[in-house]
């Protein structure tokens, strides 16, 4: 999705959304000016309207999808004072299969600029990607058809240790970039088992920097990522998720166990959260972050009886002094579920050790996966309900023969 940064930015306001060219299906014909599929097919890079296209490599997200894009430079001098509009036209061609291209459009209109037109205005695009080779088609034409167009190749391709992922999107398919981190789910066709599995997820939404202000965009893509890769697992039957800022010592959000994770509702949840403040009943209280703590834990996971299979804690790894008192755990001695920590921790080389969830999850006999590549969701995820099967299976077996 293009947007504008740098000194156009302040002035630009919201842009609307990339968009599938209409009539876009594979093999399918798609509705394009004569003119602009000239350009696109003549692979002629051309100036008529200046301006520097910089592709970027395709790099995998935690959301296990290649995002690949380009970078705009465009002297402002070239863009009309007012009621300029650009629009950028893109196709995305896989190798060897030009009848499957996907076509995507943006029209941005271009505001009004104070000063004399000194400077330059910057550009960014982005779309997904699954892994293969392709070939990209470019152009961005003004309101007074001058036109810019480039032509480049890009490959998404996993590192051979790397083979198992299982990708969000197919090979050869390419989608649009969703700017929107808490957009539905689409339904998915759970696995019909004789003992299904309950998953309930602990994530603590919380910045890695402890004395941030707000949550970073990445930093919220990587906690829903975990989301989402528990929710898109046809082996999962249920979900029950609970929200929590340690911060704020506030639970955000509550769901009880559904098929499906309201992701709409969590974002707008997640909306109230101000790290900016701090409740002055608690600036005078000691040890108040490990008491918080412990209380959601003892309620959450010693508490309730929700019939869960497996307890995933998930979020920034924390930076606290304190630990959870013994006392504390010893109320949660009798936990039947089985208890996971996927600590997102971006350089674990700085911060190895175990935090104050951690500790817990050990008290707990509970594993803690460090998550700080998006290969590494995949393989946690993997090896977590690897063993939550193997559990359950073990249980089946054992009360089928006890029943004998």
């Amino acid at each position: 999705m293009p947007f504008f940064c740098g000194a156009l930015l302040a002035a630009a306001g919201p842009l609307g959304a990339q968009e599938l060219m209409p009539g876009e299906t594979p093999g399918g014909a798609v509705r394009l000016p004569a003119a602009d599929r000239a350009v696109l097919e003549s692979q002629e890079s051309r100036r008529t309207l200046p301006c520097t296209v910089t592709p970027a490599k395709p790099e995998l997200g935690f959301d296990l999808a290649f995002h690949a894009g380009y970078e705009i430079g465009l002297p402002l001098k070239d863009l009309a004072a007012n009621g300029d509009r650009l629009t950028m036209i893109f196709r995305v061609v896989p190798e060897g299969h030009a009848a499957n291209a996907v076509y995507f459009a943006q029209r941005v209109p271009v505001p009004a600029l104070d000063g004399d037109g000194r400077g330059s205005a910057s550009l960014n695009g982005a779309f997904d990607l699954g892994e293969g080779r392709y070939h990209i088609d470019w152009l961005m034409r003004d309101s007074a058809e001058r036109v810019c167009s480039f032509h480049w190749g890009a490959e998404a391709t996993l590192a051979p240790r790397d083979r198992q992922i299982a990708l969000a999107i197919p090979p050869g398919a390419a989608r649009p970039f969703y700017t929107e981190a808490f957009r539905p789910e689409r339904p998915v066709e759970r696995e019909r088992a004789e003992s299904p599995v309950h998953v309930k997820a602990i994530i603590n939404f919380a910045p890695q920097n402890a004395s941030a202000a707000s949550l970073r965009p990445a930093e919220i893509g990587t906690l829903v990522s975990i989301l989402r890769a528990i929710a898109r697992d046809r082996r999962v039957a249920r979900i029950s998720l609970v929200a929590f800022n340690l911060q704020q010592q506030k639970v955000l959000y509550r769901q009880p166990a559904a098929p499906q994770i309201d992701f709409p509702a969590l974002g707008h949840a997640l909306r109230s959260l101000n790290l900016g403040t701090t409740d002055l009943k608690r600036l005078g209280e000691k040890h108040e972050g490990t008491q918080f703590l412990s209380g959601l834990i003892a309620a959450e996971v010693g508490g309730v009886d929700d019939g869960a299979d497996a307890v995933v804690f998930a979020g920034p790894k924390l930076s606290m002094d304190d630990t959870i008192p013994p006392d504390a755990l010893k109320q949660l001695s009798a936990v039947k579920s089985r208890v996971f920590y996927m600590s997102y921790n971006l350089s674990p080389a700085a911060n190895p050790w175990r935090d104050t969830i951690g500790n817990a999850v050990k008290y707990l006999k509970g594993m803690e996966f460090s998550i700080s590549r998006p290969r590494d969701l995949f393989f946690a995820w993997s090896e977590i309900m690897g063993r939550v099967r193997s559990s359950k299976a073990g249980a089946t077996v054992a009360g089928n023969a006890a029943s004998q």
